[in-house]
């Protein structure tokens, strides 16, 4: 494996941005950009977030992906991925979520954690976690694509911002005493009709362990999480792709629902 040129990340980086102003997908990274080289796409998005942060977007948190198992052996790796969450990002539960601002959307069911403290020390522990988290809510992720037919391997969705979208927070917030994470139980409905269930369990055995692993490598990359940052934790279930206009509910044992609803 040859390391990715500089002048290479650039072009990769450019691409991706591009089809913020087309509405046109681009073609997977790794045709020109080593499958294997995923420093080149944590370098790639990296390149994206000084440009979009120069820009004036602000950064509220991050997210994590890959956190179920079966998507990771799909992917052929073995740890999750990480993305920008951007306040341009947020809709309010049950505010309209138009479709044109979006490529080939697909919905997952996640638990958001909001802080309260930094986490930005080294040897981080679970108990560090647990203790910076002010309250947790029920979320729907909208994950979307700019490569075109969702031909992704891991370099192509960590260097698009880990195929980041939109998202919705629910308005319930709850403290960790007061849910079980590892059993609560989740389901998506569109238009009354379940269309993914999972549990707590399917992120990485619980979302505070996926919580733990997106801290620590925010400290080792040098843009540690911050009091007042939202997680995104990773999914609950199997995401589903957003079909057309409509209502999809979320609802997670012990943190209420929250609703998207596209137009």
């Amino acid at each position: 494996m040859t390391k990715t040129s500089q002048e290479d990340l650039i072009k990769a980086a450019e691409m991706l941005r591009a089809v913020h102003e087309t509405g046109t997908p681009c073609a997977a990274l790794r045709e020109f950009i080593d499958a294997g080289d995923l420093a080149a796409g944590y370098a790639i998005q990296n390149i994206n977030t000084e440009y979009w942060l120069k820009q004036g977007r602000r950064l509220v948190g991050r997210k994590t992906g890959l956190t179920a198992k079966s998507v990771q052996k799909q992917l052929g790796v073995d740890q999750p991925d990480f993305g920008m969450l951007y306040a341009d990002m947020a809709y309010a539960d049950g505010e309209d979520v138009p479709l044109d601002r979006l490529l080939q959307p697909k919905i997952e069911g996640e638990i958001a954690f909001v802080l309260k403290e930094d986490l930005d020390q080294e040897q981080m522990t679970l108990t560090d976690v647990m203790r910076a988290i002010d309250y947790a809510v029920a979320a729907l992720e909208i994950v979307d694509s700019r490569i075109a037919d969702w031909n992704i391997k891991f370099l192509d969705t960590v260097a698009d911002n880990a195929s980041s979208g939109l998202y919705v927070l629910g308005t319930e917030p709850r403290q960790l005493s007061e849910i079980d994470l590892h059993l609560c139980g989740m389901v998506i409905e569109h238009q009354g009709e379940p269309v993914s269930t999972g549990a707590g369990a399917a992120c990485l055995g619980n979302p505070l362990n996926a919580t733990l692993w997106l801290a620590k490598t925010m400290v080792e990359v040098g843009r540690p999480l911050k009091a007042g940052d939202t997680i995104l934790s990773g999914a609950l279930g199997p995401m589903v792709s957003v079909t057309g206009p409509g209502v999809y509910e979320l609802r997670i044992s012990g943190l209420g629902s929250v609703r998207a609803s596209f137009v």
